[in-house]
């Protein structure tokens, strides 16, 4: 007979000390404080036999999304594999998500946690597993759809119910449900102040709704709750530097840059994307990254022929071009048009339908951009943004999507396009004195000064 972890879900394990320190795995999963690794080898240290340690093991590596963790993803799901007979029906689920995530089934996957977490609502690593996965590959309704399906079954008596809400939050904030997501996101800070994606779900309807001042107050006020020695507090750092951005206040983005987004080289892929997305969107404005952009395309540079996760490989593009690496990004490209040539053939797994849908006509339009063919940009990204969201990441990601390709209009002289793109910015976000400036910019490029003399006075107001 197996044991039943804190929120009465069954494991086959009849180790209490092994489940005891899966629980703290777990919790330190949920909130990305400190490193659950460590605690989840030494769970298995007290049970090798212990099914959902290697599950989480290995859900760990998955989520990493670079193809370095692959090795270590192998180990947990052939361990796990071996332990099948033994484990219950809800464990081999998750043996099941992990063995298709190895095999590049990651929707397979996704779909898998899905389901486990729809026979276990209470099932936290099924649940964030899904969760994430979703956001991963751009599945935007269910970052919402799939936690809801799950709340009736928790409440304020169950460990990590905040949790749960945090993650709700942020599936109503990227389905545009602004409110509620706000709401949501504010009562999981109230439940559990110590959970970083909550706090981030609020920041992220800030930075949609052009809140600037407010998310600035909102990550600052809170950064005790979500900075010390936590593993996501690089992406709450890059919130805060968006909305300086936003503002204006470029001095501030570098200096979060340096001190806290990036203050030391990392081979880690989610680090390194941030890092980039940030001086990219500098790179767009004119302002010069300097050394910083060495040391990422160093970074991305053992990854480019990965061919792993396409969103990753859009921001290795960037480094790649902003340092006139023209030999890496043609290896970059060259894998990509590999993994895409194996959607013909019904290979490739799910990223190659996302190189091919979205990875690979972005990061040749970026290219362009680099080359200054500002033309052949548009023309790969305009049509690339009804279906974005399919390589992942979040508005507030895609954004820098939106940001190049309205430069390139800009610096192509094509003013109706330029015109037409700011002023979708500024019906979006009107609080934003950037987005003022691009209209002041695309106005007068078409002509218009006393318009730009407007939109310039509303940047500046």
């Amino acid at each position: 007979m197996g044991l039943h972890d804190s929120r009465g879900v069954p494991v086959s394990t009849t180790s209490r000390a092994a489940l005891d320190r899966y629980e703290i795995a777990a919790d330190r999963l949920h909130s990305y404080f400190r490193d659950p690794l460590a605690e989840i080898e030494a769970a298995l240290a007290e049970d090798p036999g212990f099914v959902m340690g290697h599950c989480l093991r290995g859900t760990l590596m998955a989520l990493a999304t670079e193809k370095a963790a692959e090795a270590p993803l192998r180990q947990s799901v052939e361990a796990a594999e071996a332990l099948r007979t033994d484990a219950n029906e809800r464990e081999r689920g998750h043996i099941a998500a992990l063995r298709a995530w190895l095999d590049g089934d990651f929707a397979g996957a996704v779909d898998t946690w899905g389901r486990v977490a729809e026979a276990h609502p209470r099932d936290g690593l099924a649940l964030q597993a899904a969760h994430i996965g979703d956001f991963y590959l751009g599945h935007t309704q269910l970052l919402r759809d799939r936690i809801a399906r799950a709340l009736p079954g928790w409440d304020e008596s169950v460990p990590g119910y905040g949790y749960v809400l945090g993650m709700h939050a942020f599936g109503l904030e990227e389905t545009g449900d602004y409110r509620a997501a706000e709401a949501t996101g504010r009562r999981a800070v109230a439940l559990q102040p110590r959970d970083p994606w909550a706090i981030h779900a609020v920041a992220h309807v800030m930075e949609m709704q052009g809140r600037l001042p407010e998310g600035v107050a909102w990550l600052n006020g809170r950064s005790g709750d979500w900075a010390p020695d936590n593993m996501f507090a690089f992406h709450n750092w890059w919130h805060l530097a968006l909305y300086h951005l936003d503002l204006g206040d470029t001095a501030t983005v570098l200096r979060l840059y340096d001190e806290a987004i990036r203050p030391l080289p990392s081979p880690v892929a989610l680090e390194t994307l941030d890092a980039t997305a940030l001086l990219w969107r500098l790179h767009l404005r004119g302002v010069d990254g300097g050394g910083r952009w060495a040391e990422l395309a160093d970074s991305w540079a053992p990854m480019a022929e990965d061919g792993y996760y396409a969103f990753n490989d859009m921001h290795a593009m960037m480094a790649f071009v902003a340092t006139g690496r023209g030999a890496d990004a043609d290896r970059l490209l060259a894998a990509q048009a590999r993994r895409a040539a194996q959607v013909q053939r019904g290979a490739g797994g799910t990223n190659a339908a996302m190189t091919a849908e979205v990875g690979l006509p972005v990061c040749r339009a970026l290219r362009a951009f680099g080359a200054g063919d500002y033309a052949t940009a548009v023309d790969l990204l305009a049509p690339v943004r009804a279906v974005a969201h399919r390589f992942g990441g979040s508005h507030a990601q895609r954004d820098v999507l939106n940001l190049t390709l309205v430069e390139a209009a800009l610096r192509g002289g094509q003013a109706d396009l330029a015109r037409t793109l700011a002023a979708e910015r500024t019906e979006a976000k009107p609080g934003s004195p950037f987005n003022w400036r691009l209209t002041a910019r695309a106005l007068r490029l078409a002509g218009d000064e006393a318009g730009a003399v407007a939109a310039e006075a509303r940047a500046n107001a």
